[in-house]
């Protein structure tokens, strides 16, 4: 089953608010985004799937992680 914990993320503003992470903070450490290897929009109507956007992300401590963008809440999840 899907995790999603609350992250704190400061984003590149350009064309649009938020368009996409430059880093985000989890348990007090700062993760610094290296790449954006792959990006999706989920649209459903569903209330159980809120509008988000998914960003797979490289940093630069060599991991790799999925982090959701909540866009009716503009809340950031870590998905585990």
């Amino acid at each position: 089953m899907l995790r999603l914990i609350p992250i704190k993320v400061e984003c590149h503003s350009g064309f649009k608010a938020d368009e996409y992470p430059k880093c985000f903070y989890w348990n007090n450490d700062k993760f610094d985004i290296l790449e954006i290897t792959d990006r999706w929009y989920q649209g459903d109507r569903n209330p159980e799937y809120p509008v988000s956007n998914y960003f797979k992300v490289d940093t630069t401590c060599g991991k790799q992680y999925i982090i959701k963008h909540d866009l009716e809440s503009d809340q950031w999840y870590l998905c585990k």
